[in-house]
């Protein structure tokens, strides 16, 4: 095996050579046994001693570079790879990896020391909200349901908002911004948010180049807060509202189970309003709400009962077997006709208007959020079921699905007579 020239030994090493020296070894065993030059193990047993090894006359390629290198290894976040790359691409020096790492070791050890600081910044009243998704595995209905946890948090109160999807979705950013507003009556200035795809288009952080998705920062415009992201990798500057998902997780949800997803969304109000609010902040030694209502209510943008962004919408739908298309939680009605294609679905001044083909195929009034109701125009049933029939349906929600078969729209015709649905309404009733 060939020795390894140039490697410094540790005293340790040095006296294990003098040792074996002194039991008649030969230098090159002695170098063949500890798998190092026999130029080394001469050059420490002539000194009789260990002694640091002196580098500093050695010249090196990286001489007159340590500005650049340091300005190089700071832009790119300690990345000695990354850095080597650069030597090569802009000075024309091709060294090792460990040449690198050797250069900027004291420069290394500074930032791993500022990244496990970290000093807590505190926002004034008003100033900003910050916002995160969790996900979270929770028994509804006896079935283990992944949910996507949403949890707003006012930087100064800590006041929080939390809701819940099964998606996490740009739509579901902005509806549960657009209820936290509601909730606080007001905006903050700033919303900082993490790096979601859904929000945030390009996030460099080698050039600190930000692009905020065109959706999201027409939503911000609308609402007149400035959206902010959070430094790629760098959690702390979103340490409130991270630590808000945990919070909500281990006390809000951990160990519970529900019927339903609705009972799941109750539960998690009663909980945000009796235990979260009132409870005595770690930190700022105050109840949420508290705090919240002495000094940063009055600091929010007031709302002044301006419309809804999301009034603004547009998505497409595919229309299900019962000739309605579900819209946030509910579902509305258009030709039977339509069932099984695709249609425009677009929310303009609280209506509901649906499109196809540049056409608007049904009007509706929307409906709030997640009722679950049922909104049918008759003459889209019409010769499918009697009008006494949507009549029922219309008065309870739960006969509606009852009445019509799934196969028969596609079928254009009833496979049961229309008195067997009558009766059924009439049962459900």
């Amino acid at each position: 095996m060939a020795g390894l020239e140039g490697v410094m030994q540790t005293p340790e090493e040095v006296a294990v050579m003098r040792q074996l020296l002194e039991r008649g070894w030969s230098q090159r065993r002695i170098a063949r046994e500890l798998g190092i030059s026999r130029h080394t193990v001469s050059r420490y047993l002539a000194l009789g001693t260990w002694q640091p090894y002196d580098s500093s006359s050695r010249a090196s390629q990286l001489d007159g570079h340590q500005a650049w290198l340091q300005q190089q290894f700071e832009q790119h976040h300690g990345n000695a790879e990354v850095v080597r790359q650069e030597l090569l691409k802009h000075k024309g020096i091709e060294v090792s990896l460990r040449t690198v790492e050797r250069a900027v070791q004291t420069w290394r050890q500074a930032l791993r020391q500022s990244r496990q600081a970290t000093v807590r910044y505190e926002t004034r009243p008003g100033q900003q909200l910050q916002a995160d998704f969790g996900e979270l595995w929770v028994l509804i209905g006896g079935v283990r349901t992944k949910v996507h946890l949403c949890v707003l948090t006012l930087g100064y109160s800590r006041r929080q908002v939390v809701r819940v999807f099964r998606q996490q979705r740009q739509r579901h950013w902005l509806q549960a911004l657009e209820e936290a507003f509601r909730f606080w009556d007001g905006v903050p200035e700033q919303v900082l948010i993490d790096n979601a795809k859904a929000l945030v288009t390009l996030h460099n952080p080698a050039t600190g180049e930000l692009v905020i998705n065109p959706v999201f920062a027409a939503f911000a415009r609308h609402w007149g807060f400035i959206p902010k992201a959070c430094w790629p990798h760098r959690p702390q500057t979103k340490g409130k509202d991270e630590r808000g998902v945990g919070y909500v997780k281990r006390s809000g949800l951990a160990g519970h189970r529900f019927d339903t997803w609705g009972q799941m969304e109750g539960h998690l109000d009663w909980w945000n309003r009796e235990i979260a609010d009132l409870r005595i902040h770690g930190t700022t030694g105050e109840r949420p709400l508290e705090r919240f209502l002495r000094a940063e209510a009055a600091a929010l943008l007031a709302l002044n009962g301006g419309p809804s962004y999301l009034a603004e919408q547009e998505f497409s739908r595919r229309v299900a077997k019962d000739c309605c298309v579900q819209v946030e939680g509910n579902w509305y009605s258009v030709p039977a006709a339509l069932v099984r294609q695709s249609v425009t679905v677009q929310i303009r001044d609280q209506q509901v208007l649906i499109r196809q083909g540049g056409r608007i195929v049904a009007r509706h009034c929307r409906q709030d959020a997640n009722q679950r109701s049922r909104q049918v125009i008759a003459g889209h049933w019409a010769g499918l079921v009697p009008q006494r029939v949507i009549d029922a349906a219309q008065a309870d929600n739960g006969a509606l699905a009852a009445v019509v078969e799934l196969d028969a729209v596609r079928r254009s015709s009833l496979a049961r007579p229309l008195s067997d649905y009558a009766a059924v309404v009439a049962e459900v009733g």
